[in-house]
């Protein structure tokens, strides 16, 4: 009798476990758009339900994620030293044999003397960033971390004859340059100080690292990338391949295993060795035969840092949130799984040299109110020189931006999206409410001139409304044909006494 008691009791805690487990999991449909380029990669041998064992990050950590809103997403590598224009790593694979070989070199002489962890996080947290972003290796294969793993074969790009693969054994990182500083490190180490959520970026593929070929448009093709592209995500877009190696067969099973266990290790030292990590962005996918072991890698570290909010993609809805890349979404989207749209302030998210293509702070400020009223975050993209050094005009833009937050910010952080279509009212209209529904924010993208009229929203009788940053109550009127009139003081006609420039954000209870 004992023994059956013993049993139930058992049964009866494990059921609460499994039932506290999954209240602490994220309500919703936590699912990709149908329309997202990156499931549509990966779809066809990513299961749409993860495995039963696998957790998403908690519920608070989801919360958490949706009250940031707005950070900054920095791209930093070897293409900073190179000076490639336009787009980071992808210039390389454009390049002939003599440059690829010149390019890969370039480690040996980078000693980025300007580069100061404090002061970039100064930067972010003085001008309300919440997070950032930062590319711990991007495609071209170049660690900006303290990686103990080690590269055991590449191309030599001008072997006589042409490219060939040879052995090497180096860890192809920031540590073997003359700088020999963990770059990332001192970037954690800075945030965690000032509270600055942090975000490594990771890419899956790896262009250095020839056990990586072919995939995620890796300059190293194979019989069976171009035989059967399937079995490897897809094959690589002709007009971005430009020079390319074709090895004589494909990996065996032993290289992939070795490059899937180097991409495990790699992505565990950044969540052991780096305290707390709030985001890992992975970018790009492997292939159908590699799915199963990066699987494994997800469900190992989940289990290393449970509340990481892993980006989607290569994972399918095994990620926590997703991003719309250099494009803000018509509407507010179909689906729970929360967003970070990542726009570039510049021409491109690494170094732009031309203060003539940065957008400006009322670009910044205009695309985080329209995001954040289809409730996404905003993730602004710049990139230091090869120095370490962010342009001025990134900075006077990010200053712009950081001067609005701070009298507007109450109607940005922490807020959600009204109900269905009440996001927007026409071309320059964006609203929010506070979590707990009780205060509106209305903010008017253009100066609404001597009254603001507001057809979808009605506030609480007797309540006052506020500019924000404008200590005088403004009078309104209500009326059902008319809607609600915000009255504005003739004094705020003249745009100097404004509070604020950009978008105008008006408050009130309902």
């Amino acid at each position: 009798m004992k023994h059956a008691s013993l049993i139930f009791y058992l049964i009866v805690v494990a059921g609460l476990c499994r039932l506290a487990a999954a209240q602490d999991q994220p309500a919703g449909n936590i699912r990709l758009p149908a329309s997202d380029f990156h499931w549509k990669m990966t779809k066809d041998y990513v299961e749409t339900n993860p495995v039963p064992e696998y957790r998403h990050a908690s519920a608070e950590a989801f919360e958490a994620f949706k009250d940031m809103k707005y950070g900054v997403r920095i791209h930093w590598g070897l293409y900073s030293i190179a000076g490639n224009k336009p787009r980071e790593s992808w210039p390389f694979l454009a390049m002939s044999f003599e440059q690829k070989q010149a390019y890969q070199e370039l480690y040996k002489t980078w000693n980025p003397q300007g580069f100061n962890a404090e002061e970039w996080m100064s930067l972010f947290a003085d001008n309300g960033l919440k997070m950032f972003a930062f590319t711990a290796k991007h495609h071209e294969g170049f660690s900006m971390f303290d990686t103990q793993t080690r590269v055991k074969s590449r191309v030599n790009w001008t072997a006589p004859g042409g490219p060939a693969l040879e052995d090497c054994d180096l860890a192809y990182s920031i540590m073997e340059t003359p700088f020999h500083r963990d770059v990332v490190k001192e970037l954690c180490d800075a945030a965690h100080k000032r509270g600055i959520k942090i975000d490594l970026y990771f890419s899956n593929p790896d262009w250095y690292d020839a056990d990586f070929r072919p995939y995620g448009y890796s300059p190293v093709l194979t019989p069976g990338a171009t035989a059967h592209p399937g079995l490897y995500g897809r094959a690589p877009v002709t007009e971005q391949r430009g020079s390319i190696y074709m090895t004589a067969s494909d990996p065996t099973p032993d290289v992939e295993a070795r490059m899937m266990a180097r991409h495990r290790q790699q992505l565990t030292e950044l969540l052991t060795h780096y305290g707390k990590i709030d985001m890992v962005c992975l970018d790009n996918w492997f292939g159908k035969e590699n799915w199963p072991a990066m699987r494994e890698t997800v469900l190992d570290l989940r289990k290393l840092q449970p509340d990481v909010m892993l980006r989607a993609r290569g994972i399918g809805n095994y990620g926590d949130y997703y991003t719309p890349e250099g494009f803000t979404p018509g509407g507010k989207e179909n689906t729970d799984m929360p967003w970070f749209e990542i726009f570039p302030l510049g021409s491109s998210f690494s170094y732009e040299a031309d203060a003539g293509k940065y957008k400006g702070g009322g670009w910044i400020v205009k695309t985080l109110v329209d995001i954040v009223a289809k409730g996404g975050n905003f993730m602004v993209g710049i990139g230091p020189n090869r120095d370490g050094k962010f342009h001025p005009t990134a900075i006077e833009n990010l200053h712009e931006a950081g001067a609005w937050l701070k009298i507007n910010g109450e109607g940005i952080y922490a807020t959600r999206p009204r109900e269905g279509d009440l996001w927007k009212e026409g071309n320059n209209l964006r609203f929010t409410r506070s979590k707990d529904q009780r205060t509106v924010y209305a903010f008017s993208l253009v100066w609404p001139g001597t009254n603001l009229t507001l057809h979808s929203v009605q506030p609480k009788a007797g309540s006052p409304v506020f500019l924000l940053g404008y200590k005088t109550p403004l009078t309104w009127s209500y009326a059902a044909d008319t809607g609600t009139v915000i009255q504005l003081p003739a004094e705020l006609q003249n745009e100097t006494n404004r509070p604020c420039k950009f978008a105008y954000g008006f408050k009130f209870e309902q």
